[in-house]
């Protein structure tokens, strides 16, 4: 892990401004930067040097996947504040997941990194014959199967033997589940799932609001086996694949068709192939957790004679009993798994539970306010923002790349800076919660364990923010954001120019097969490597 800067400055600089009048300087041919050798920085770096970095980058942009695009590139030095690259500072570009920059920050300054959220199951009354129980979540991304095993052991404890009714209270969210200019084809996965205050988490990425189906292939000719995971009784399963011959083509599909609680599963899968496993969303995720306790209260001795169902908690109920309860980990924590790779659910619960705490509302709207109530609080100038979510999945969100870096620059006097930082995905580091989502980027390169930064990906919107720390303790930020790009994400550019800034300060290695001509390069696809299970 790349440490956090040992040379911060002791006063905040003003970077918001960005418009610094750059030297123009000719392109020179990609092949010249091949050759070159890597340009030494010195504490005041010489204008000629400058020059050549800027000169440089020029090249990189000439890519030809970036014909027709726009893109937004601002690198400034931490330490003397100057501007050593800008283009299009100021247009409003769309974020994608460079947007999580902005809601991690305002999370942490709102509700501190030792925020937890906490679960609980209640009754009116105590004793071994419960008529009604309630399963009351607080917006934890993290809640586990194991953790509501848990809590179903301690109910049984408790002398809890039966219960009636078992309802299953999300309110301390709102009940709008999808933000409204996400895409609705995009709804069966994960990256898409539906938000709620009680969500079970899936594996060690935590991933809400979703179920594992594993398909199976059969004897050819045979229908295939459909397992639909934690969501066994709770989603219904439409299983028309069949088995098809070893050896075969695999057509097999698995979707939840849009406005439906079902799994569907069409196509063919080979007699010989491996299980097909798939995370895919269910409806109303908090329906599932009430069913996933349901099952641990009846394998803890527990008997639920009732509807599992979903309800508020009655307000009638002067002092509801406390009759088990699940503290998740700190803020700190869940940062990790959510910006290593990019989770869109745990970003949106953190915008509802701003809302929660600023205004004890816990919707988009409030969260939204809060958010850009506190990272103005935090110097950043927010006028070249517009947010309708904490993700980026939105297309309606826009940033530029001159406010990402005022961010960067502005919280690195944030009392929770280090945790922020060390949430960050680091550059060509193969620990999937070390790397995140650039663990197979910038490998082999002078980049290499020295950059951080968050990525962003969307059909035609692509980013790279973040920081390049010097061997001697200086440090860059810089932000790429690229829209109106066809074909896939020009991530291949975005790698080039952080290892150019590598270079720039002082780091040696393989220079990157990505500046050179006469290599083939390879381009990134249409969404964050996370949410296709690629990382």
């Amino acid at each position: 892990m790349a440490p956090a800067n040992p040379h911060r400055r002791a006063r905040r600089r003003d970077v918001g401004w960005l418009t610094a009048s750059l030297v123009t300087v000719p392109l020179i041919p990609l092949s010249v930067i091949a050759s070159a050798a890597p340009a030494m920085a010195t504490e005041h770096a010489t204008n000629e040097l400058v020059d050549e970095l800027r000169s440089d980058i020029d090249a990189i942009l000439e890519d030809p996947a970036l014909e027709g695009a726009t893109s937004g590139v601002v690198v400034t030095d931490a330490d003397s504040g100057e501007v050593l690259y800008s283009r299009d500072t100021d247009a409003s570009l769309l974020p994608a997941s460079n947007m999580k920059l902005f809601a991690t920050a305002a999370a942490l300054d709102v509700l501190g990194p030792d925020h937890t959220f906490e679960t609980e199951v209640v009754a009116e009354e105590q004793g071994p014959n419960v008529p009604e129980l309630y399963l009351v979540g607080g917006g934890d991304p993290t809640l586990s199967a194991d953790d509501l095993d848990s809590m179903a052991a301690e109910v049984a404890a408790s002398g809890v033997t039966s219960v009636g009714d078992l309802y299953a209270d999300d309110t301390w969210f709102d009940d709008e589940r999808l933000v409204d200019d996400w895409w609705p084809e995009d709804e069966p996965y994960a990256y898409s799932a539906q938000i709620s205050a009680l969500t079970v988490a899936h594996g060690d990425r935590y991933d809400t609001g979703v179920t594992e189906v594993t398909v199976t292939a059969g004897g050819e000719g045979e229908p295939v086996e459909v397992a639909p995971g934690a969501a066994e009784g709770y989603v219904e399963v439409d299983n028309r694949a069949v088995t098809g011959p070893a050896g075969g083509g695999n057509t097999l599909s698995i979707d939840r068709p849009v406005g439906t609680n079902t799994i569907t599963v069409t196509g063919t899968l080979p007699a010989d192939a491996a299980p097909s496993v798939a995370l895919r969303t269910v409806d109303e995720p908090a329906g599932m957790a009430g069913h996933v306790f349901a099952r641990a209260l009846e394998e803890n001795g527990v008997t639920v004679e009732g509807e599992i169902a979903q309800g508020e908690v009655p307000a009638e109920w002067d002092d509801p009993g406390v009759v088990a309860e699940h503290t998740s980990m700190p803020l700190e924590e869940v940062l990790v798994p959510l910006m290593k790779f990019s989770n869109n659910g745990h970003t949106e619960m953190l915008i509802k539970s701003i809302g929660r705490h600023t205004a004890d509302e816990g919707t988009w709207a409030a969260g939204l306010a809060g958010m850009d109530e506190a990272l103005r609080g935090i110097g950043v100038d927010t006028s070249g923002l517009v947010l309708n979510d904490g993700s980026g999945l939105s297309r309606t969100d826009r940033v530029t790349a001159g406010t990402v870096v005022d961010l960067l620059d502005r919280v690195q006097d944030a009392p929770w800076y280090e945790v922020w930082h060390h949430s960050l995905p680091v550059a060509g580091d193969e620990d999937p919660f070390v790397g995140g989502t650039l663990a197979s980027r910038m490998r082999g390169t002078p980049a290499e364990g020295v950059a951080q930064g968050k990525t962003g990906t969307m059909s035609g919107v692509s980013a790279l923010s973040g920081y390049v720390q010097g061997p001697d303790g200086g440090e860059l930020y810089f932000s790429v954001v690229n829209n109106g790009h066809a074909g896939s994400a020009p991530l291949h550019v975005q790698d080039a120019i952080v290892v150019r800034l590598a270079e720039y300060l002082g780091h040696d290695g393989v220079r990157a097969a990505t500046l050179r001509q006469d290599v083939p390069v390879t381009v990134g696809g249409d969404l964050e490597c996370s949410w296709e299970a690629a990382c």
